[in-house]
């Protein structure tokens, strides 16, 4: 718990410099064991990662991600839960992503599920991160699935950009545009382009899809100002050490 109540600060400062950000999500359905999760998190803090995410869409235990979160505390990163769910809380984290799940058709996923975790995360003491979740792009990732979203289509971007001005227009600190983990493709940068002029300043996270460095650099040149990777991470671990340190390049 050691950057509880720095995370934002250590975010505005890092982007008030110039720098672009990277976070590696893992999730708790993929770790192996804590001995797996100790040589990735070496290898990803090593090539320069600024934060660690935890969270998933199924089977995440609270004991777990409690587990997981000491791991990351040894590597002296901000560890952020990425809550699919109530289940993805967990007493000793930094800061939580506070994610509204704008384009869900599931009211749960957009304030019900808050309702019922604010309490929790207050009586625990968690940072809270506001941030407006958008689902971009298929139909058929986890996230779209279990969060009952309707995917803005890649070439849609304007409605894009509505759902991340209404975020802002709210207060959140952060908006979120998520491919879903697996997807086939990222966020086409034209549509990062779009979304980043309509909510200028606003902290702007892109995820998913994203394999390669080139990719990675685009999309920070289209405007996003943090890039997180997950999926390569757990199954082509050279290839994401090689995405972060183009990252930290920039």
């Amino acid at each position: 718990m050691r950057y509880r109540g720095r995370v934002y600060r250590l975010i505005e400062r890092e982007l008030n410099a110039g720098s672009k950000l990277h976070f590696t999500l893992i999730d708790p359905e993929k770790v192996q064991n804590m001995e797996w999760l100790s040589k990735v998190l070496k290898r990803v803090v090593d090539a320069g990662t600024d934060a660690i995410m935890i969270g998933g869409s199924l089977q995440v235990f609270i004991d777990d991600v409690e587990k997981m979160v000491a791991v990351v505390e040894e590597f002296n990163k901000p560890s952020i839960l990425f809550p699919g769910n109530l289940t993805g809380l967990a007493r000793n984290a930094d800061a939580i992503l506070f994610i509204s799940l704008l384009n869900s058709d599931n009211p749960y996923y957009i304030i019900g599920a808050h309702v019922v975790a604010a309490p929790l995360i207050k009586r625990i003491g968690l940072e809270v991160l506001p941030t407006g979740y958008i689902i971009v792009g298929s139909w058929d990732t986890s996230v779209s699935v279990m969060g009952r979203a309707r995917p803005i289509p890649y070439d849609k971007p304007s409605i894009g950009a509505a759902h991340a001005l209404a975020a802002k227009f709210l207060g959140m600190k952060f908006v979120y545009l998520e491919a879903g983990s697996g997807a086939s493709q990222p966020v086409p940068p034209a549509f990062v382009t779009t979304v980043k002029k309509a909510i200028e300043d606003t902290v702007l996270i892109v995820g998913g899809g994203i394999r390669s460095p080139e990719k990675a650099v685009e999309i920070l040149k289209a405007g996003a100002d943090i890039i997180v990777t997950g999926t390569v991470v757990e199954e082509r671990l050279e290839d994401a050490i090689k995405i972060i340190e183009a990252v930290k390049k920039r």
